[in-house]
């Protein structure tokens, strides 16, 4: 034995020979072999926890929740003047579904959609849809929701699908107000349709969900428009206004019988179509061409706003 061996003390025994490192994959699970490669994990999650995150900031703001106050207390006057002046309308004039209100609450819902549709609901719709993404420009804060790994395309889509989600609330609210007042105010009962066919009152308030989103539908087409203008500007007032002047120029146009040829393409003009779904049985016709156009402009605006917000040199 040499010197070194007796510094180093007596040797050790024999033992098991170590195993070697377990290879990369096994350490992540059998899982993380079988998954394909480039697939991020809760990628749907994801996309969900973004869109919740939308809906509850653009509903938690203060201007929106005074768009749906006011989105609610019009139906309620609305009633209210009609109970002082008698029902009104008795003789047939005024809007749709005036005359029908003192006998069937109801009907108080169907006109105040009727009503709304005109400017109000335009003017809320456009607040949302103008402020979508010019007001995240104008702001300041649209190039930080580009850092987050969501892309512009899924950020046109959250928009959009916050702005539906908004829609359709603001129908079905101005519906249960306009129902709740109606109750209270008129006599409830049997829903006689325009066809002059009575159904159920449970029926009846089904068929008042469907006309409110079909008018959602209209509103949704219509925020599409609105979003499309709001990637051309950072200032939200801008695209509110000019959606405001298209929609107003639209329903000007629908008026005017000389160019009744281009009324079946106007955005407004389908948006009344829903007195098919009022009908037995359901005057499909209507209702479908006004889905349709519907669906073409949204189609159309959001290829163009698309276009616009994935090309566009985002500064601010």
């Amino acid at each position: 034995m040499s010197v070194a061996e007796s510094a180093a003390g007596p040797a050790a025994p024999p033992g098991p020979i170590a195993a070697p490192p377990a290879p990369a994959e096994s350490a992540a699970g059998p899982l993380a072999a079988m998954r394909p490669a480039g697939r991020r994990p809760g990628a749907v999650a994801q996309w969900t926890r973004f869109l919740r995150s939308e809906v509850r900031l653009v509903f938690l703001r203060p201007r929106t929740i005074t768009l749906l106050a006011v989105l609610a207390v019009v139906p309620a006057l609305l009633g209210i003047v009609l109970r002082v002046a008698g029902g009104g309308g008795g003789d047939g004039g005024g809007p749709p579904f005036i005359g029908q209100v003192a006998g069937n609450g109801v009907f108080l819902a169907f006109l105040s959609l009727v009503l709304m549709m005109t400017l109000i609901l335009p003017l809320v719709i456009a607040v949302v849809a103008g402020d979508s993404v010019a007001g995240e420009a104008g702001r300041g804060t649209l190039r930080y929701l580009l850092t987050v790994p969501a892309g512009r395309t899924r950020l046109l889509a959250v928009k959009y699908v916050t702005i539906i989600i908004f829609c359709v609330a603001g129908c079905l609210l101005i519906a249960a107000v306009a129902v709740a007042a109606g109750a209270a105010l008129f006599p409830v009962g049997p829903v006689t349709l325009l066809s002059g066919t009575s159904i159920s009152l449970p029926a009846g308030l089904l068929r008042l969900v469907v006309v409110a989103l079909y008018v959602a539908a209209a509103m949704a087409s219509l925020g599409a428009i609105g979003m499309a203008i709001s990637t051309f500007t950072e200032h939200s007032i801008a695209a509110m206004a000019t959606l405001l002047i298209l929609t107003v120029g639209s329903e000007i146009a629908d008026a005017v019988p000389q160019i009744g040829a281009v009324h079946a393409y106007l955005p407004t003009h389908w948006w009344l179509s829903f007195d098919g779904l009022l009908r037995a049985p359901v005057a499909w016709s209507a209702v479908l061409h006004g889905l349709l156009s519907f669906g073409v402009y949204a189609v159309i605006f959001l290829g163009i706003a698309w276009a616009r917000f994935t090309t566009a040199d985002v500064s601010s």
